[in-house]
């Protein structure tokens, strides 16, 4: 259990480490109109409304996620009538939060995450706090970027492992996930259906696709922004409204999070 909780908050914050970086990239998907992967950050970390998410793998609804940002929670105080006070992001810069929990295999109990991460005015990341946890084990990540250093700990049975990680060894989830778990690896990879990589010595590039394209949501055709992925031969996909509001985002695994409306007839 230890084990598998701390893989996936090392997975969840290495996508979420790539996907600080994906603004420098972008790229041209067949039949849709590309679009600086800068404009979709700049939509997602401005959104107004917050996302609120059913986690499913395959048919099954495995939990729910929220991911909410400070610009949206600031404007939800705001007087309607008003406009929003001047200063807004260069006083505080941005912030990201996301929350929720899943129920996995036959676990008796759910995991709970909860994340923030928080931005300069110029949507550099400057902080990162990630908890994950089940009823009997907890794992923390805390990195601030000029540190250049993620710091792990993980609290099981009364027993507490902590532990400081470069940003390079980050890069290489299999050198990472063996660090941590040692041969657990090989069965969590399976899980999530994807491929072994005790060969791999390098880090894998991700390399990001962003274009806006039309998607059916209930009875309508509605406008998106969508970034795209492909990990360890696996897709990754996230589909964004024109507002910034994430609509549905797609895993290894056969794993999805999307909003409610996306499946109704």
């Amino acid at each position: 259990m230890p084990a598998r909780l701390t893989f996936i908050a090392i997975a969840a914050f290495w996508l979420t480490m790539n996907v600080l970086l994906w603004r420098a990239e972008f790229g041209v998907h067949s039949g849709e109109t590309p679009v600086p992967i800068e404009l979709i950050w700049r939509k997602i970390l401005t959104a107004p409304d917050a996302s609120s998410l059913s986690v499913y793998q395959n048919r099954d609804r495995m939990g729910y996620c929220e991911f909410a940002t400070s610009i949206g929670q600031e404007m939800a105080a705001v007087d309607t009538d008003k406009p929003p006070p001047e200063g807004l992001v260069t006083r505080a810069g941005y912030q990201i939060h996301l929350a929720g929990n899943v129920a996995l295999d036959n676990f008796t109990n759910r995991i709970k995450f909860d994340g923030r991460v928080q931005f300069s005015s110029t949507r550099a990341w400057r902080e990162v706090n990630f908890k994950i946890s089940s009823r009997t084990t907890a794992v923390e990540i805390h990195s601030v970027a000029t540190n250049n250093l993620v710091h792990l700990k993980i609290t099981s049975a009364g027993a507490v492992l902590e532990k400081n990680l470069t940003f390079a060894e980050l890069q290489n989830p299999n050198t990472l996930l063996r660090a941590l778990v040692g041969n657990f690896a090989d069965s969590l990879f399976s899980m999530m259906d994807l491929p072994d990589i005790a060969s791999t010595s390098t880090a894998q590039k991700l390399a990001w696709r962003a274009s806006r394209t039309r998607v059916k949501i209930g009875t309508e055709a509605v406008p998106v922004y969508r970034i795209e992925t492909d990990f360890l031969g696996h897709p990754i996909l996230m589909d964004v409204s024109t507002l910034g509001e994430i609509l549905r985002v797609e895993l290894p695994g056969n794993i999805s999070a999307r909003i409610d409306e996306w499946s109704k007839p």
